[in-house]
C-alpha cells in the first residue's frame, strides 16, 4: 500500500488536478439544486427514467415496442418512436438503464394527475448521478492523456477549459439538456485506449493476453459510446484505423485485440435487452446508425449552428482555437501525432455534427469538446516550450482565469432561473 501512495502517484499536480474537479463538482451541484426547484418536470426526461427503471425491476427492454403497449400514466413516447415501429431510432436500452438506475429501487407510485413535487425532488436529485460520474471520469481521464501526452502545462490547460465548459456543465447536471455525457465520455475513452493499446504492442509480449485490462476498457467504452447513441458508432473503425496506424508492425495483434474489444461490446449491448434476442435483433434493426442529412452541407444555417455552439460551449475555445490552428498549420513543430489525431477526429465529429443539424447531431458536438481541449493544450504547450515562453504563459493564464470568472459569474442568474 506504500507503495501506491506515493509521491509520483499524488503529488502537486494531483492535488490541483483534484481540486479542479471539485470546482467543477461543485457548479453541476448548484446547477442541480435550482433544476430540482423547477415545479413543472419535463415529460421526456420522466419517460426516460421511468422507462429505464422499470426495466431494472424486471420490464421490457426500454426503448422498444414491448414497452410502447404498456400504460404509461404521465408520458407517452417521443414521436420519432411511432415514426419507427416503436423503437427509440438514437438509443439502445443501455441509455435508459444508466437514467433509471438510481431510481430502480424506487417504486413510489405517480399521482394520477402527474407526479408529485416530492417525486420530482426525487428524481431531479437522483437522475444526474450517473452523468455526473460520467463528468467527473471524464475530466480526470481529459487531464491524465493531456498530462501523459503534453506534460503538466498541457494537463491543467485542457482541464480548465473542460471544468468551465458550459456545455460539459449542463450536460453532467442535466440543466435543460440531453443526457449524452455516457456517450461523450465513451468516445473518447475508445480512441485515446485504442491508441494506448496500440502503443503497448511494441513491448515483446503475449499482447492478447497481456492487454485484457486494456481490452475489457475498449469494450466498455466502445459500448458506453454506441449504446448512449448509435450514430456514434464511427469510433468503431476509427479505433481500428488509429491502431493498425501506430503498429504497422504488429497489424495482426492489434486487429485481435480491437476484434477481442468489439466482441466484447456486442456482448455487453445484447446485455443491456436483458438478453432478449427478438427486441435486440428489432432495436439493431431500428437503430439509425448514420441518420446524415445531405442537404445539410449546403445550408448556411448549420455552419451558423455549429458556431454557435461552439461559442456557447466554451467562449475560451472560440479564441483559442483559430489561434492554435493558425499556429499548427504554420509550424511544423506542433504537427505531430500527439496533437494531430485529436484534431482528426474533432474534424470528424465535427462534420458527422453538421450533417445531422438536429438530435442526434447535437450529441456529436458535445463528444467533439474534449477532443478540441486536448488539441489546444498541446499547441499551448509546444508554445511554452519557445523563448516566447513567459508572453505565451501570461496570455494562456490570462484567458482561462477570465473564463473560469466568466463562468462562475454566469451562474448566478443561471441558478436564479
Amino acid at each position: 500500500m506504500g507503495r501506491f501512495f506515493t509521491r509520483e502517484r499524488f503529488g502537486e499536480p494531483q492535488i490541483l488536478s483534484g481540486l479542479l474537479l471539485l470546482a467543477f463538482l461543485g457548479q453541476c451541484l448548484w446547477l442541480v439544486r435550482r433544476e430540482a426547484q423547477a415545479s413543472v418536470p419535463d415529460a421526456n426526461e420522466h419517460f426516460r427514467i421511468t422507462e429505464g427503471a422499470r426495466q431494472w425491476r424486471g420490464g421490457p427492454p426500454a426503448g422498444t415496442a414491448a414497452t410502447a403497449a404498456l400504460p404509461t400514466p404521465n408520458d407517452s413516447p417521443p414521436p420519432e418512436f411511432d415514426e419507427n415501429g416503436g423503437y427509440d431510432p438514437h438509443h439502445s436500452p443501455l441509455w435508459y438503464l444508466v437514467a433509471g438506475a438510481p431510481l430502480a429501487s424506487w417504486s413510489a407510485p405517480p399521482e394520477p394527475d402527474g407526479i408529485s413535487k416530492e417525486q420530482w425532488l426525487t428524481e431531479r436529485w437522483l437522475e444526474p448521478l450517473p452523468y455526473l460520474l460520467f463528468g467527473l471520469l471524464l475530466g480526470a481521464s481529459l487531464w491524465y492523456v493531456s498530462r501523459r501526452l503534453y506534460g503538466n502545462a498541457g494537463g491543467y490547460i485542457a482541464l480548465t477549459l473542460y471544468c468551465f465548459s458550459p456545455a460539459i456543465l449542463r450536460a453532467s447536471a442535466l440543466w435543460n439538456a440531453q443526457p449524452e455525457m455516457g456517450a461523450a465520455f465513451g468516445a473518447f475513452g475508445a480512441i485515446f485506449t485504442s491508441i494506448a493499446v496500440a502503443h503497448t504492442l511494441y513491448a515483446p509480449r503475449e499482447v492478447v493476453l497481456w492487454n485484457w485490462r486494456r481490452i475489457v476498457l475498449l469494450g466498455v467504452a466502445l459500448v458506453l459510446s454506441v449504446g448512449s447513441q448509435f450514430s456514434l458508432v464511427v469510433v468503431v473503425p476509427l479505433a481500428l484505423a488509429l491502431m493498425l496506424y501506430l503498429v504497422p508492425g504488429r497489424r495482426k495483434a492489434g486487429l485481435a485485440i480491437w476484434g477481442a474489444a468489439c466482441c466484447l461490446a456486442l456482448f455487453l449491448l445484447y446485455a443491456s435487452y436483458f438478453f432478449d434476442p427478438g427486441a435486440f435483433w428489432e432495436g439493431m434493426r431500428h437503430a439509425r446508425f448514420f441518420a446524415m442529412t445531405w442537404p445539410a452541407f449546403g445550408m448556411a444555417g448549420a455552419y451558423q449552428g455549429i458556431l454557435h455552439n461552439l461559442m456557447q460551449s466554451s467562449p475560451a475555445l472560440v479564441i483559442a482555437l483559430p489561434v492554435t490552428l493558425a499556429v499548427y498549420l504554420a509550424w511544423p513543430r506542433t504537427r505531430y501525432f500527439g496533437n494531430t489525431s485529436p484534431l482528426l477526429v474533432a474534424v470528424l465529429f465535427l462534420v458527422l455534427g453538421l450533417g445531422s443539424p438536429h438530435y442526434p447531431g447535437l450529441g456529436l458536438q458535445l463528444a467533439v469538446l474534449p477532443f478540441l481541449f486536448v488539441f489546444v493544450a498541446g499547441v499551448c504547450a509546444d508554445l511554452l516550450e519557445t523563448q516566447y515562453r513567459n508572453l505565451v504563459l501570461a496570455m494562456v493564464a490570462g484567458l482561462l482565469m477570465a473564463y473560469a470568472i466568466w463562468n462562475l459569474l454566469a451562474l448566478v442568474p443561471a441558478g436564479r432561473g
